[in-house]
């Protein structure tokens, strides 16, 4: 599979920065890229990590673009519009892309030619004089809602096995993963061959996609209470079938940012939700700490603290009535001394502060899989989240 073409930072950053549409007027555009007769296309098939169309209706004056190594929205937007930063127009036209940063070698993408920039040979004359507007354009019309919960996020997430990996993994009726081309790699990244285990006679077929599970803790125990909770499983990357033989199938690392090994394990993908921000502004201290509410037993990577962007796992889940979307408060507990000075028994009060928020993104039985969105502090194990 051809790698995945990214949207640079750099030109990220730029989009934030961008000047009023009237300024387009200024720039030098290429020549106007000749339309194509309305109708419908077939789509050839391809690897693709989006559910792109099988056939594409042209409308007019509109005109298709197959997706080459290297290209970028960015890049596409600059060659037929005259304007990089009105890259978030190919992109509405074309909503089955999910992410604009990854684009994939022949994926099909509609252009509206006519929201293409006029070159300077062209500015009819009642324009040609006008001032550009020199005020900058809101941004938060040229971007999406920031996501509490992307892709990147899902290939990240650990969740407790309670009974055991193993048993989880073969009560998924998991696949494992049982070589690479190169025998002197451990760690696998990103477009690397890898063999699996199951082939034609398992049902697999060309473009199947797997979700890579890797065991990473084992019989973690509550910090305080030392229940036991069984084996931290984690996902770590998604691989795509290219070749299925008869009992096992040849593929390639579509995405991970972990390191994948032979040996871990594979079950069916499912495309998971974007979860939009959506942070509370109820944080006035002293925070009110709900009964029976959850803490934090687990960090990703076994860390001892946490902060933004993390994935914690919490004592608390479906049977304690959590669900995935509900934002929790991040509190710690205070303790302290209200007594004389020098007296070992003096009184003690205790209060709650703020740390943070955290968006439930997968919920199991009886604990919770939490992703740290807004902290003051790092989370500790033992901090409470409460509704």
């Amino acid at each position: 599979m051809h790698q995945p073409n990214r949207l640079s930072v750099g030109r990220r950053r730029a989009l934030a920065v961008a000047p009023g549409l009237l300024m387009v007027l200024a720039l030098a555009a290429p020549g106007l890229v000749a339309q194509e007769p309305a109708g419908t296309i077939k789509v050839e098939t391809h690897s693709s990590k989006w559910d792109y169309p099988k056939e594409l209706t042209v409308p007019e004056g509109s005109r298709t673009h197959i997706v080459e190594k290297g290209d970028t929205l960015w890049d596409l937007s600059g060659k037929y519009l005259g304007n990089p930063y009105a890259w978030p127009q190919i992109w509405e036209l074309n909503q089955w892309i999910k992410d604009p940063h990854w684009i994939y070698p022949g994926d099909p993408l509609i252009i509206d030619l006519s929201r293409a920039v006029a070159t300077a040979g062209s500015v009819p004359e009642s324009v040609s004089g006008l001032q550009p507007d020199r005020r900058r354009a809101d941004s938060s019309a040229l971007r999406r809602p920031e996501l509490a919960f992307s892709f990147q996020d899902f290939i990240q997430l650990p969740f407790f096995a309670p009974e055991g990996a193993e048993a989880h993994y073969k009560n998924q009726g998991a696949f494992t993963l049982t070589g690479n081309r190169r025998d002197d790699r451990r760690f696998l990244l990103e477009g690397e061959t890898v063999y699996m285990n199951a082939g034609s006679e398992q049902g697999v077929k060309v473009g199947d996609r797997f979700l890579i599970l890797k065991t990473v803790a084992r019989k973690v125990q509550h910090p305080t209470t030392k229940h036991k909770f069984g084996d931290v499983v984690q996902q770590v990357g998604v691989i795509r079938v290219v070749t299925p033989l008869a009992k096992g199938s040849v593929a390639t690392i579509e995405r991970c940012l972990d390191g994948v090994e032979v040996g871990d394990h594979l079950v069916r993908f499912t495309e998971p939700a974007n979860l939009p921000l959506q942070l509370r502004t109820d944080i006035i201290d002293p925070v009110k700490v709900a009964p029976n509410s959850p803490v934090v037993v687990y960090a990703r990577d076994n860390h001892q603290h946490t902060a933004n962007g993390d994935m914690v796992i919490v004592d608390k889940g479906t049977n304690d009535g959590l669900k995935v979307g509900d934002v929790l408060l991040a509190v710690r507990t205070k303790t302290f001394s209200v007594g004389p000075d020098g007296d070992r028994k003096a009184a003690t009060e205790t209060t709650t502060h703020y740390i943070g928020q955290a968006l439930v993104v997968r919920t199991d039985a009886q604990t919770a899989t939490c992703r740290l969105l807004r902290t003051t502090e790092e989370i500790l194990l033992g901090d409470t989240l409460t509704h």
